[in-house]
C-alpha cells in the first residue's frame, strides 16, 4: 500500500489497505479450503488436524519479540512483531506472526486496541480489537456457567439437608426405575477412588463422599468474568433474592482475560487435553481443606463443550499480506502473556519463521515462555528480539515520570546523553536475562521522532557490549516491511547461530527454590520474604500435590522488582509475597507480589468516547 507522511491514524490505515480474501492467505501456507473454518471474507479459524496433515514437515525457525521495562505508554512491542513478519516477508521469507487477541476492557479503557500501528499492523483492525471470532464470549459463558455451578451446589446441598436426599437428587431414577451416572460423574468417582459404576452399588459412605463437596465459601478463588473494565464489579455480594434464601456472599468479577480458562485456552495441546486441564481446575476448597475442582462441580465437560471452537486458531493478515494467527489472551502477570501453543505449533509447520510475542517486558512474558509455554509445548526459541526506546531508557535513568495522555517532558523530547547513559543499566539486565535461557538476542531499538543519531549511537553500542548479537535501528511504524529489513536480517542471522537452550529452574524444586531463583536472577533481588499468609499457602499446596508445578510471578510490569516506583535496575533488595494462587488446570502457581489488579477500571476520559460508526459507510470511527 502507498505509505503517507505524515502517518495517517492506525485505523485510517487499515480501513485503506487492500486486504486479500482469507482464501489466498490460506494459499500463501499450503492450506486448502477443507483446513479452515471461514468467518466472513478475511478471516479463519484453522482446523487442529493440520498438525497432522503436516507431522512429517520440518519447524521453521522461532523468535520471541519481548522489551524492556516499559514506560505506561508501552514500547511498540507489537508493531516490531507485525514489523519484522514484514520485514521477513520483504526478504522472500515464508513467516506466520503468532499474536494474542485483545481484551475489550483495554480496548474502550485508555490502552486502545493491540493490533500492531501504524503501517505495522494485524487486519481487519476492527475485527482484532473487538469480537474477531468469538473465542472470548464463549470463554465469558464457560467461566460464568462454572461460578453458577458454585453458588447452586451450595445452596441445593444446604436445602437437601442429607447426603442421601443430595445422592438422589443428582442421580434420579427414570421412569423404569434405573438410574446412571453422567460421564462427569464417573471422573468424579475415579477420583475418589470409588470403582463402581452404578449408582445402587455404593454404600451409604461412598454416597455422601460423592455428593457432598460442603464448598467453604470463605475458600472460594473463582470469581465471575466479563470482559469489559468496571471497577464497581471488583467487589460484590450476591445471593440477595429471596429464593436464594440468605445464602449470600462476598465475591467479585475479574476481566475475562484474567480467567483460568484463557491461560488452559493459551497452554493446552489439544481438545482432550482441553478437557482433562478444565477438569483440574480448582474453584476453592472444601471446609475439610480438600480442593474442589470444577470436574466435582459435573461442570468441566459442559464448559469445554462452550469452548471447544475456541481451539482453533485465528487466523488473519498484515497490512503488507503475511499470515497473522491470532489466539488467546492472557493476562501478562496473573498468567503467563503469550498467545497459544497450538498456533505456534501449527505456524511452525507452516512457515519457515514464526514471530511471536510475550506479554510486558523480559522479567514477564519472556520469562514465563521460557519457563511455562516451552516447558508444556516443547518448542525451542531460536532467538529473542528485545524491543528497546530512549524514552524508556531515559525514564530508568530518573527521567520524569511518564503519563500515558499527557505530553512527555523536555527530558525525553531533547538530545541527553547522561540521562540515557543511566537507564541502559534496564536494558543491559534484561540482555543478560535472555542470556540466562541460552538464546541469542537482537536488540530492535524502536526509532522514535525525537531520538537523535547520538542516542541510537549509544544505545547500540552498549547493547552489543552487554551481549546483544545485534542492535538495530527499526522504521517499521512509518515505513513498514521495508523500515525493518535490517531488523529481518539480524534475526535471521542470529537464528542460525548456535543456542544452549535451559530453563531457569527444575520442577523438581520446591516452591520456595523455584521463586527465589527468579526474584534474585531475573529481578536482582537479594532475598524474599513471605508473609503468614504465603507461608499457609506454600505448606496447603505441597500438601495437595501442586508444589511441582512452574512459577507465574504475578507482580507491576512497569519495574524489575515489586514497586513500579523503582526504575533502572534495582539490586540487593527485599522482594515480598504476599500471597501465592494456584491455576492447576492452567498448571502454575502464581505468587503475589503487591496489589494486582484482575479488573481495570475506566478513566474519566475513555476511548469509547471516540468510537462510533459512520453512518454513511458503516464502518467504525475512532478505534486506535
Amino acid at each position: 500500500m502507498k505509505r503517507l507522511t505524515p502517518v495517517p491514524s492506525d485505523l485510517d490505515i487499515a480501513q485503506a489497505a487492500e486486504l486479500k480474501p482469507i482464501s489466498e492467505i490460506i494459499a500463501t501456507l499450503g492450506l486448502s479450503p477443507d483446513d479452515i473454518e471461514p468467518y466472513g471474507k478475511y478471516k479463519a479459524k484453522i482446523h487442529l488436524d493440520v498438525l497432522d496433515k503436516f507431522k512429517d514437515r520440518p519447524q521453521g525457525k522461532y523468535i520471541d519479540v519481548t522489551a524492556i521495562t516499559p514506560t505506561p505508554l508501552g514500547e511498540g512491542k507489537t508493531t516490531t512483531t507485525i514489523g519484522l513478519a514484514q520485514g521477513l516477508g520483504v526478504l522472500g521469507k515464508r513467516v506466520v506472526a503468532a499474536i494474542r487477541q485483545p481484551s475489550q476492557g483495554p480496548t474502550f479503557g485508555i490502552k486502545g486496541g493491540a493490533a500492531g500501528g501504524g503501517y505495522s499492523q494485524v487486519v481487519p483492525m476492527e475485527d482484532f480489537n473487538l469480537h474477531l471470532t468469538g473465542d472470548i464470549h464463549a470463554i465469558t459463558a464457560a467461566h460464568d456457567l462454572i461460578a453458577a455451578a458454585i453458588d447452586a451446589r451450595m445452596l441445593h446441598e444446604a436445602e437437601a439437608g442429607s447426603p442421601q436426599v443430595m445422592f438422589d437428587r443428582l442421580c434420579p431414577r427414570d421412569k423404569s426405575g434405573k438410574r446412571s451416572f453422567s460421564p462427569t460423574m464417573l471422573r468424579r468417582l475415579k477420583k475418589l477412588g470409588i470403582q463402581k459404576t452404578d449408582p445402587d452399588d455404593l454404600t451409604p459412605e461412598e454416597q455422601a463422599r460423592f455428593a457432598i463437596l460442603d464448598i467453604d465459601p470463605a475458600g472460594i478463588t473463582w470469581n465471575r468474568v466479563i470482559d469489559i473494565s468496571d471497577r464497581f464489579l471488583r467487589k460484590i455480594e450476591v445471593g440477595l433474592g429471596p429464593d436464594e434464601k440468605g445464602k449470600t456472599r462476598i465475591t467479585g468479577y475479574d476481566i475475562t482475560v484474567a480467567s483460568e480458562l484463557m491461560a488452559i485456552l493459551a497452554l493446552t495441546t489439544g481438545l482432550e487435553d482441553l478437557r482433562e486441564r478444565i477438569g483440574r481446575v480448582v474453584i476453592g476448597t472444601s471446609k475439610a481443606g480438600a480442593a474442589v475442582t470444577v470436574e466435582d462441580l459435573g461442570v468441566a465437560g459442559a464448559a469445554t463443550v462452550l469452548m471447544k471452537d475456541t481451539i482453533m486458531p485465528n487466523l488473519m493478515q498484515t497490512l503488507e499480506g503475511q499470515p497473522a494467527f491470532v489466539h488467546a489472551g492472557p493476562f501478562a502477570n496473573i498468567a503467563h502473556g503469550n498467545s497459544s501453543i497450538l498456533a505456534d505449533q501449527i505456524a511452525l509447520k507452516l512457515a519457515d519463521y514464526v514471530v511471536t510475542e510475550s506479554g510486558f517486558g523480559a522479567d514477564m512474558g519472556m520469562e514465563k515462555f521460557m519457563d511455562i509455554k516451552c516447558r508444556y509445548s516443547g518448542l525451542i526459541p531460536h532467538c529473542v528480539v528485545l524491543v528497546a526506546t530512549v524514552r524508556a531508557l531515559k525514564m530508568h535513568g530518573g527521567g520524569p515520570k511518564v503519563v500515558a495522555g499527557k505530553p512527555l517532558d523536555f527530558a525525553y523530547t531533547s538530545e541527553n546523553l547522561p540521562l540515557l547513559a543511566k537507564g541502559i543499566v534496564n536494558l543491559e539486565a534484561h540482555i543478560e536475562n535472555i542470556g540466562r535461557h541460552g538464546v541469542p538476542v537482537v536488540v530492535a531499538i524502536n526509532q522514535f521522532k525525537d531520538d537523535t543519531p547520538a542516542e541510537i549511537a549509544l544505545v547500540r553500542q552498549k547493547a552489543i557490549a552487554a551481549g546483544a548479537e545485534d542492535a538495530v535501528l527499526c522504521a517499521h511504524w512509518a515505513h513498514g516491511g521495508d523500515g525493518a529489513v535490517e531488523l529481518a536480517k539480524a534475526v535471521i542471522a542470529a537464528c542460525d547461530r548456535p543456542s544452549n537452550f535451559q530453563f531457569l529452574y527444575p520442577l523438581e524444586w520446591t516452591i520456595k527454590e523455584k521463586i527465589e531463583k527468579i526474584a534474585k536472577d531475573i529481578y536482582g533481588a537479594g532475598s524474599v520474604s513471605y508473609t503468614p499468609e504465603a507461608e499457609a499457602k506454600i505448606e496447603l499446596y505441597t500438601r495437595l500435590g501442586f508444589d511441582k508445578l512452574p512459577i507465574c510471578m504475578a507482580k507491576t510490569h512497569l519495574s524489575l522488582t515489586h514497586d513500579p516506583a523503582l526504575k533502572g535496575r534495582p539490586q540487593g533488595y527485599v522482594f515480598p509475597i504476599r500471597d501465592i494462587r494456584a491455576s492447576v488446570g492452567a498448571g502454575f502457581l502464581y505468587p503475589l507480589c503487591g496489589e494486582m489488579r484482575t479488573m481495570p477500571g475506566l478513566p474519566s476520559r475513555p476511548v469509547f468516547y471516540d468510537v462510533d460508526l459512520d453512518l454513511a459507510t458503516g464502518r467504525v470511527v475512532g478505534l486506535f
